[in-house]
């Protein structure tokens, strides 16, 4: 017999006794609970996996320490991926996986706290990736250019660094809205996901489902791998790839795109129809309506061009203005969250706060603490503006006000658009933020060389506190939904933050000392080199396309007023078209998924299965991911040898297959007795 856990005093009485529901809450279950993904009604509570008034094995050497080291391993497998292909994969779900089986093999007591405090620790690793280099590597390629522009480790460290902890504390007040107060109302895709997969291991009850999961994950991860290395099949079926195709393209400049991998396709099952149509929806109007206007009555530079590059640079313009704009209206709508925050933390100095009704669950950093610790990060930006960067008390007050704000408002928006599609439009996001930035820093004498640096330093604080701010609220809400102390992820977040900085700075200055950012055989970097493009005319003279942004937040608007979800939309606009598409084919699957009996019980039971198996294989796929990445960092090449045509076909072939795998495998769900 196992320990007995221990009581926590300070949860009511009520949470450890019978919900409205009649379920005893007591007894720790070995599954997620049905309304897990749901709305609850009026009447009805959600009880995690872990008890909420028992205490558990979280943060311990062994989950510390096993999650510092995945952080490092996975944060520079992560940082040569995106500088060498522009994709940075989700580090939360192999780390998950990884975390389970070490649990497994050990034969650990109870350890999904522990596994919980793994997983957000080694998470770290990806989102600090994202925020680095979509911005720091403009540095260097501009250096290129630009002979007197340096940067050192330092700059790129402190920069990841203060950036990932300013994410961190501006998201914390809002944990409760977004994990709780919407339980139900937002897909989380990734978040989703990663909780099967942790929950895959707890219990001896659960062997079916975690068999589910695990055969899932091999197909999706196979399937992936072998077309990311070997090629047997084209990864993205597109128009262009036939006769006709091309004549559309010539004279329309009308193409029609899918990426056919398996974890996209559980991505969108995930999400759902209704968002996943209006992402598409947002997509298919940028490459259906305004590339075939530009490209056929544009001037003629732009009829000369792709639609790819119509899209990269001018379509996609129009989708950051509108990614702005809704950022903005999010904002507004946010403002009773914004002062609910700035309300308990007012309550908790005036000594107000009722202490002993917090349940452990729900328990967070103080807000005397977290306000405390905002400070002191907020101070520490200042003065690294002031002597590591500007050098210029004036101008580092400036840049830092306009980080602070930027930071602090666009936290929710982050936040948002993880919770609804499982992308954080960082690079939009911050991309506007420099734009901002640099018009503001060109108005007070901070221009040339000098601003490029202060512009790119400053941007990578931003965007890496965006991307923060998002992958924290998965982090968080796979700990509401399996019961961990949100106070203890929350803690520990800031050493794994510490730790993936160090490590994107180092390997980011090898990588540029090896192949460089620039000329042949160099690393891609493709959100630096758009940053480096944008920053470059800003800073050194030049135009920018205020028109095309306006134009996107004026459509935002519109959205907004006709109620459609604006940054839904305005995210399809800003994605390409090949990463929409499987979204809007995996919702559609499971729209017929929950509609296929007219038995209301089976048609759920169904649903749950999808949901585990799409899971599965978006887990497959970012794992395999892994594998892939150093399957080419080791060097390994291989030319299939088929044509174009013919991988087109293979790929459709492909792709039904596996869309006849998931609706079929999805079917044989059987309702609970």
């Amino acid at each position: 017999m196992s320990k007995k856990l221990k009581l926590n005093p300070s949860v009511p009485k009520e949470t450890t006794s019978t919900n409205a529901q009649g379920v005893n809450m007591d007894v720790d279950p070995t599954e997620l609970p049905e309304n897990a993904f749901r709305e609850l009604a009026a009447d009805e509570t959600y009880r995690p996996l872990m008890h909420p008034a028992h205490d558990y094995k979280e943060a311990t050497p062994y989950s510390v320490g096993v999650g510092l080291i995945l952080a490092v391993i996975f944060s520079a497998a992560a940082a040569y991926l995106g500088l060498k292909v522009g994709q940075v994969f989700e580090a939360a779900i192999p780390i998950a996986i990884i975390a389970v089986g070490l649990s497994g093999a050990l034969k650990l007591k109870n350890p999904l706290g522990q596994n919980v405090i793994i997983q957000s620790i080694g998470a770290c690793s990806g989102v600090i990736v994202a925020g680095a280099i979509f911005t720091l590597p403009a540095i260097y390629i501009l250096q290129a250019k630009y002979p007197e522009i340096s940067t050192d480790f330092m700059q790129v460290f402190l920069s990841s660094l203060l950036g990932g902890v300013l994410g961190i504390l501006f998201f914390i007040p809002f944990r409760r809205y977004f994990v709780k107060d919407m339980h139900g109302k937002y897909p989380f895709p990734e978040a989703t996901a990663t909780t099967q997969v942790l929950a895959s291991g707890q219990g001896t009850n659960n062997k079916g489902q975690a068999l589910t999961l695990v055969v899932a994950s091999l197909i999706g991860g196979v399937y992936d791998y072998i077309v990311a290395t070997f090629g047997f099949w084209a990864e993205t079926i597109s128009t262009t790839a036939f006769g006709w195709g091309q004549t559309l393209m010539a004279k329309t400049k009308l193409v029609m795109s899918c990426n056919v991998g398996a974890a996209l396709l559980g991505l969108g099952y995930i999400i759902g129809l209704k968002y996943a149509f209006i992402i598409t929806a947002g997509s298919l109007f940028v490459w259906w309506v305004i590339i075939p206007l530009l490209g056929t009555y544009g001037s003629p530079e732009i009829v000369a061009m792709e639609p790819d590059m119509i899209f990269s640079d001018y379509a996609r313009m129009i989708g950051i203005g509108g990614i702005a704009m809704s950022g903005i209206l999010g904002i507004i709508k946010s403002r009773g969250i914004i002062k609910q925050a700035f309300g308990l933390a007012a309550s908790e100095f005036k000594g107000s706060a009722n202490k002993a009704a917090t349940v452990r669950w729900q328990m967070d950093i103080s807000m005397k603490h977290i306000v405390a610790y905002v400070a002191i990060a907020l101070i520490a930006v200042f003065f690294f503006f002031q002597f590591g960067v500007i050098h210029n008390w004036f101008q580092a007050v400036v840049a830092w006000l306009v980080v602070t704000v930027i930071a602090f408002l666009f936290t929710t928006v982050a936040a948002n658009a993880i919770a609804i599609v499982g992308s954080n439009p960082v690079s939009g996001m911050t991309l506007m933020t420099l734009i901002i930035a640099s018009a503001i820093f060109v108005a007070i004498g901070l221009d040339g060389t000098k601003g490029i640096v202060a512009s790119m330093v400053i941007g990578g604080v931003v965007c890496t506190a965006l991307s923060m701010a998002g992958g924290f609220v998965t982090d968080l809400k796979i700990g509401y939904w399996l019961g961990s102390t949100p106070k203890t992820q929350e803690s520990w977040k800031f050493l794994g933050t510490l730790v993936s900085a160090a490590t994107v700075g180092g390997v980011m200055m090898i990588l540029n000392n090896v192949y460089g950012f620039t000329g042949k055989e160099a690393m891609v970097a493709p959100q630096a080199n758009a940053m480096a493009k944008v920053i470059e005319p800003l800073m050194m003279g030049g135009d920018t396309p205020w028109i095309l942004y306006m134009v996107g937040a004026v459509l935002a608007l519109l959205l907004n007023w006709l109620g459609v979800p604006a940054l839904a939309f305005c995210l399809g606009m800003f994605i390409p078209l090949h990463l929409n598409t499987p979204l809007l084919v995996g919702g559609a699957i499971a729209w017929f998924v929950a509609n296929s009996s007219k038995d209301a019980a089976l048609c759920k039971a169904r649903s749950d299965r999808g949901t585990l198996i799409s899971s599965g294989l978006i887990a497959g796929g970012a794992l395999f991911g892994v594998f892939a990445a150093l399957t080419r960092f080791l060097g390994f090449k291989y030319e299939a040898p088929f044509t174009e045509l013919d991988l087109q076909y293979y790929g459709c072939i492909a792709y039904i297959l596996l869309i006849a795998y998931l609706i079929f495998d999805t079917c044989r769900a059987k309702k609970s007795v």
